[in-house]
Formats: structure tokens, C-alpha cells, sequence
């Protein structure tokens, strides 16, 4: 495990086809306007500035979530609060990278 992995950077091309064969729900936490411009089909647009508001929300769901931004580094940051509130969920990066291994 390199330090990627341990700052939830790393390949994980084997656990995110797992949460989606789980019915995952991908949530990108990018601005609306970032949205519109571009987005996986099928995704979920809830703002890293707003995602605190929503986890009753995503928890209702009662699905796996898989989080994505521009980069991953908003994306990180959200699933580490839908982590903190019990929601199991990992960081899938950038939402093109993302894109490229559904």
C-alpha cells in the first residue's frame, strides 16, 4: 500500500466496480454550474458545501456511495464526513477518471 492508497488516492478500479455492482450512488460534490458543464450520467449533484445538510438524505437511500469532484479533493473530503456519520463510501477522484472505470 503506497501513500496514495493511504490518503485514498490510490488504484481502486476493483473497489469501486464493487460498489457499483452493490448499486452504489455516485454523488459529485462539485458546484452546480461545474455540474452542468459535464457529469457522470446518472450521478447525483450535492455541493461539498452543502453535503452536511443532506446526510439524512443520502442515508434514506440506503446505498454505498461513491463521491467525486474535479480533482478529488472534495470528493475526499465528503466521504470522510459521510463517513464520520456512518455512510459507507470512497473517494472515486475526479469524476472523468471516475468515468473512465465504470
Amino acid at each position: 500500500m503506497g501513500i496514495l492508497d493511504l490518503l485514498g488516492f490510490g488504484n481502486k478500479t476493483n473497489e469501486i466496480k464493487d460498489f457499483i455492482e452493490r448499486g452504489a450512488i455516485i454523488i459529485d460534490v462539485r458546484s452546480a454550474g461545474e455540474f452542468t458543464s459535464g457529469n457522470i450520467k446518472g450521478s447525483k449533484n450535492i455541493p461539498l458545501n452543502t453535503i452536511s445538510g443532506k446526510i439524512n438524505e443520502i442515508k434514506k437511500l440506503n446505498k454505498p456511495v461513491i463521491t467525486c469532484c474535479l480533482s478529488g479533493m472534495r470528493s475526499g473530503q465528503a466521504a470522510s464526513i459521510l463517513k464520520q456519520n456512518g455512510i459507507e463510501c470512497i473517494n472515486g477522484g475526479g469524476w472523468n477518471s471516475l468515468a473512465n472505470k465504470l
